[in-house]
C-alpha cells in the first residue's frame, strides 16, 4: 500500500482529499500494535523501575508517553496477550482486524487467566472480521460469562461499586451526573422511554428535551402518589414561598421562591397552586406571628369526580393516563377561579406547563375543552440561502 512507503512527514504533507481513511485507520493499528509489543518489552525489561521501586508499569508509560492510565494498561495488556495469539497479530498487520476489536479479544484472555485455553483464537480472529466492536464486547461478555461465570459475578460486583448519582445547582439550572449498574441503568432507561415519545406530530421538543421531560414527569409522579417515604414527619414535595401579591401575578412585586432561595416567575407559581397544598403564614416585622393549616387547592373527592370524567389528560393528541395527571383551573385558582368540576381539566406534567409558562389558553366550549396555541414566531430557513427569515 502507498501509506506503507510514506514517512509521518510526507503523510502531513498529503492532501487530506488524497488519504484513503480505512486506508491510514489500518496503518494506525498496526503502529498501535507495534507500540503494544514495544511497551510490554519494555516492561519486561524493568524500564519503569528505573524512577524508582514504587513506579509501576502502568504509571511509568503514562507518564511517558502522555496517555492516561486506563490507555497504559490497555496497551500493556494488549501487548502481553498478543503474543500467545499469532493469528490475531497477523490479522491486525493485514489489515482484517481493527485495534479496538483485537483489544477486546486481548483484554477477555486476561481475564480468563488459566481458563483462556477455551478461548479459540481462530474462532474470535473471524467474529473481529465480521461483527462491530461494539458487538464483539458483548460476545465477550457472554464467553465470559459462559467460561468463567465466577469471574463474570465479580466483575459485576465491582462494577456495581462504580454506581454513583449527583445532582448539583449551577446559576438558574440542575446538572445531573452518574454512573447507575445494568439492571438501573435499564430501569430507568425503560421508565423513560415509555414517556419520552411525542405527544403529537407537532410536538417540537427534542429527543433530549423530551427525555428530561419523563424523568421530571416520573419524579413529580412519585412524589404525588405520596408512597415516598417521609423525612421529619414529612412527605416530600416543593416547597414554594409567595405573597398574596405573588400567587396573583401583580406587577412589582418581588418574585416568589423554592426552598433553597432560587425565584421562579408568577406563571409557575400559578401552576404550581392550581394542586398545591397551600399554608397560610402571617408575619408582622418579618416574624412569624401564625401559620395556618395546610389545605389541597383541590379536594380528594373533586380530584376522584374529575379523574372519572376526564379518564386521561386532555390536552389534544396525549393518552397520559388521568393518574399521570393534575387538576388545572382553566379560570386560574391564583385570580380567583372557583375550584369546582366545571373549572377544572385534567392535565399531565408537561401540558400543565405549556398551559401556564407556555401561553396556551384553555377554554370551555359546552361539554368540550379547547387549546389555543399561543402566537409564536417561527422562524425558516430560505432554500440555498444562510438567511432566515421570521414566518
Amino acid at each position: 500500500m502507498v501509506l506503507d512507503q510514506l514517512t509521518i512527514a510526507q503523510i502531513e504533507g498529503l492532501d487530506d482529499c488524497e488519504i484513503d481513511a480505512k486506508q491510514l485507520s489500518s496503518v494506525v493499528d498496526r503502529l498501535q500494535l507495534k507500540f503494544c509489543q514495544v511497551v510490554n518489552q519494555a516492561k519486561r525489561q524493568g524500564d519503569h523501575r528505573s524512577q524508582g521501586d514504587n513506579v509501576s508499569a502502568v504509571g511509568w508509560v503514562a507518564e511517558t508517553c502522555a496517555m492516561s492510565r486506563n490507555s497504559a494498561s490497555d496497551r500493556l495488556c494488549v501487548g502481553e496477550q498478543i503474543e500467545s495469539m499469532p493469528k490475531l497479530a497477523e490479522a491486525i498487520r493485514s489489515g482484517e482486524v481493527g485495534y479496538q476489536s483485537a483489544a477486546v479479544i486481548c483484554h477477555l484472555r486476561e481475564k480468563l487467566a488459566e481458563k483462556g485455553e477455551h478461548l479459540i483464537e481462530e474462532d474470535w480472529v473471524g467474529y473481529a472480521r465480521q461483527y462491530s466492536v461494539h458487538t464483539m464486547r458483548d460476545l465477550a461478555r457472554f464467553a465470559r460469562h459462559v467460561v468463567d461465570p465466577d469471574g463474570f459475578l465479580k466483575d459485576e460486583n465491582e462494577n456495581y461499586e462504580q454506581r454513583h448519582f449527583h445532582v448539583s445547582q449551577m446559576g438558574p439550572m440542575f446538572y445531573i451526573e452518574g454512573v447507575l449498574d445494568p439492571v438501573g441503568g435499564a430501569a430507568l432507561k425503560t421508565a423513560i422511554d415509555s414517556l419520552s415519545k411525542r405527544h403529537a406530530p407537532d410536538d417540537e421538543r427534542t429527543p433530549r428535551q423530551r427525555r428530561a421531560d419523563a424523568l421530571t414527569e416520573i419524579v413529580v409522579h412519585a412524589m404525588d402518589e405520596g408512597k415516598l417515604p417521609q423525612r421529619n414527619g414529612v412527605r416530600p414535595h416543593i416547597t414554594v414561598t409567595t405573597t398574596l401579591e405573588g400567587l396573583k401575578g401583580e406587577l412589582g412585586v418581588p418574585a416568589s421562591h423554592l426552598e433553597h432561595g432560587m425565584p421562579i416567575s408568577s406563571k409557575t407559581v400559578e401552576r404550581l397552586a392550581c394542586d398545591g397544598c397551600l399554608s397560610r403564614v402571617l408575619m408582622a416585622d418579618s416574624q412569624v406571628i401564625d401559620v395556618g393549616r395546610a389545605t389541597r387547592a383541590v379536594s380528594p373527592s373533586q380530584r376522584r369526580a374529575l379523574r372519572t370524567r376526564d379518564k386521561h389528560c386532555q390536552f389534544p393528541g396525549c393518552d397520559r393516563p388521568v393518574s399521570w395527571t393534575n387538576p388545572h383551573h382553566i379560570e386560574f385558582w391564583a385570580r380567583g377561579g372557583p375550584t369546582n368540576l366545571p373549572n377544572l381539566v385534567s392535565l399531565c406534567w408537561f401540558h400543565h406547563r405549556e398551559v401556564h409558562e407556555g401561553g396556551w389558553q384553555v377554554v370551555k366550549a359546552a361539554q368540550e375543552f379547547k387549546f389555543i396555541p399561543p402566537e409564536r414566531v417561527v422562524m425558516k430557513r430560505l432554500r440555498g440561502s444562510p438567511v432566515r427569515w421570521a414566518a
